[in-house]
């Protein structure tokens, strides 16, 4: 009955998807005495990816799913005692067995969200044994998320608004969860569709596609088929052997072209008009299975003038190998000349797909840690500054201009009052040495709350609500934080209190 009432629960992530270091410090929380002690970790990263300025914040809605199932089973605490050391106290599985997370409160930034270095994509507070078993599941279910999604934001903003982008990864995916993540974060970050089936039933995530190579190649051009009869598209007048009057087109379409009628591979063309039969008000072609030119094309205009004599519009073609730009510029030139030869405006501008480990540079081309226990701040110092965490519960806002655009994001101790529009405040950007003073016009807090005491707060947003978020999000950004080649860096700041916390805190070498 759960599975029925959440279809996406079957995807959820098990409370065993966690290093094993996690349950012996776990061990080690509860011998000491400390499994209830409060403490909060944050998620954060501190570089953006791929070169970039920014990142989309992914994953929150897998994560409060965990969250709010967490419970370890008996199969689990039983796995659990085979690989911790055989003496330990029974009483400790116990434990583990009356564990959930009523006691967690999750702050997160709204998925879909523009995320920068330092800033928190997630906070979590409760008890330390329990936050500590959350840590990497949490860790897994964020990273990855807002590394596909900010994936295919960049490549969603070197095409433009207008191009139709599709995700067709499945069958090279990191296994099923892997593809089920990336299918569901690809859309989120501005994708239009994906071929993966269980990302549209579980997730609501749009499926698309036609045929693949593997179709065309099965069929040798001896099959007949056994109904070649069309109706027309308006469902008046005798219904037409499609497969006659495709011969009689590629007559047509060959003498235009300058080829022989014998050059187009014979058994692509029995494909096409099999799929053609099929899916008459959806015909679509793959052009390069043997030549582009000498035979997907003849055959697909072949069989789309003759689909276009019964009413019928072939929705389009896809290319997947050799040189794409080169191949699809050849392709819309046959498009025109034949739109112009044979009267059939539509083939001129018909969409022509490309496929096949697409890139940012082919596309252009075409086109945690630890930081609160008990109440005091913890920061990990390490020579290299980039490694450091920053200590205590925080606050994070964004700053804005008077005209809406991005000034900065200031990180805050929890304690202090937020920032307001209008008064001056003096913040220490990061990786700086001096600190400047802004005056917002607008101020926005970051970090919402979603969980407290294990009760969600409010309704999450659906996965194509945060897909329109996130392209609200990357449009607020300026074109030199947008750039994907050496963009401008976004700055982040600290306030002065939690800037003076650090340095005393490195001062006097605290671990």
């Amino acid at each position: 009955m759960a599975a029925e009432q959440d279809p996406e629960g079957r995807a959820a992530a098990r409370p065993l998807l966690t290093d094993l270091y996690q349950a012996t410090m776990a061990l080690g929380y509860w011998r000491a005495g400390r499994a209830q002690e409060a403490a909060e970790f944050e998620l954060f990263f501190r570089r953006c990816p791929f070169g970039g300025a920014f990142a989309l914040a992914a994953g929150l809605r897998d994560c409060v799913r965990f969250v709010r199932a967490f419970r370890l089973r008996d199969a689990d605490v039983q796995f659990l005692a085979s690989v911790l050391p055989p003496d330990t106290d029974p009483a400790f599985f116990q434990h583990l067995r009356a564990l959930d997370c009523s006691g967690v409160t999750v702050r997160a930034l709204p998925e879909g969200s523009l995320a920068f270095p330092g800033v928190p994509l997630l906070q979590v507070s409760g008890p330390l044994l329990v936050v500590q078993l959350l840590e990497t599941p949490l860790l897994c279910l964020v990273s990855y998320a807002s590394l596909i999604a900010t994936n295919a934001a960049r490549l969603r903003l070197i095409a433009g608004p207008e191009k139709r982008l599709l995700e067709l990864g499945l069958r090279r995916a990191q296994g099923p969860d892997g593809g089920l993540t990336a299918s569901t974060y690809s859309y989120l970050g501005g994708f239009d569709g994906s071929s993966n089936m269980l990302a549209g039933q579980l997730r609501g995530v749009p499926v698309a596609g036609t045929l693949a190579h593997s179709f065309i190649t099965s069929f040798s051009g001896t099959e007949v088929p056994p109904d070649p009869m069309l109706a027309p598209a308006a469902g008046q007048g005798p219904r037409v052997d499609l497969a006659a009057c495709v011969e009689t087109w590629l007559e047509r379409v060959c003498g235009h072209l300058g080829l022989g009628v014998q050059e187009p591979h014979r058994g692509e063309r029995a494909a096409f008009v099999a799929y053609a039969l099929a899916f008459p008000r959806a015909f679509q072609g793959l052009l390069d299975t043997y030549s582009v030119r000498r035979s997907g094309l003849p055959n697909f205009l072949a069989v789309a003038l003759a689909l276009e004599e019964l009413g019928y519009q072939a929705v389009g073609v896809r290319l997947d190998s050799g040189d794409l730009l080169q191949q699809a510029q050849e392709t819309r030139g046959v498009f025109r000349t034949v739109a112009a030869q044979f009267r059939v405006p539509w083939l001129e501008s018909i969409p022509i797909a490309v496929s096949n480990n697409i890139d940012e540079e082919e596309l252009a081309r075409l086109a945690q840690k630890l930081v609160s226990v008990g109440g005091q701040p913890r920061m990990k110092l390490t020579e290299d500054p980039e490694k450091q965490t920053l200590p205590g519960s925080k606050a994070a806002f964004r700053l804005l201009g008077s005209d809406g655009a991005l000034l900065l994001d200031v990180l805050q101790l929890a304690e202090e009052p937020p920032p307001q529009a209008g008064q001056e405040l003096r913040v220490w950007p990061r990786g700086t040495q001096e600190s400047c003073t802004v005056r917002p016009a607008h101020v926005e807090p970051l970090l919402r709350l979603w969980v407290q005491q294990g009760q969600l707060c409010e309704p999450l947003p659906s996965l194509a609500e945060s897909r329109a978020f996130a392209q609200r999000s990357l449009s607020r950004l300026s074109p030199a934080h947008r750039r994907l080649e050496q963009p401008a860096l976004y700055q982040v700041a600290l306030s002065e209190k939690l800037q003076a916390l650090v340095d005393r805190l490195s001062a006097r070498g605290a671990l």
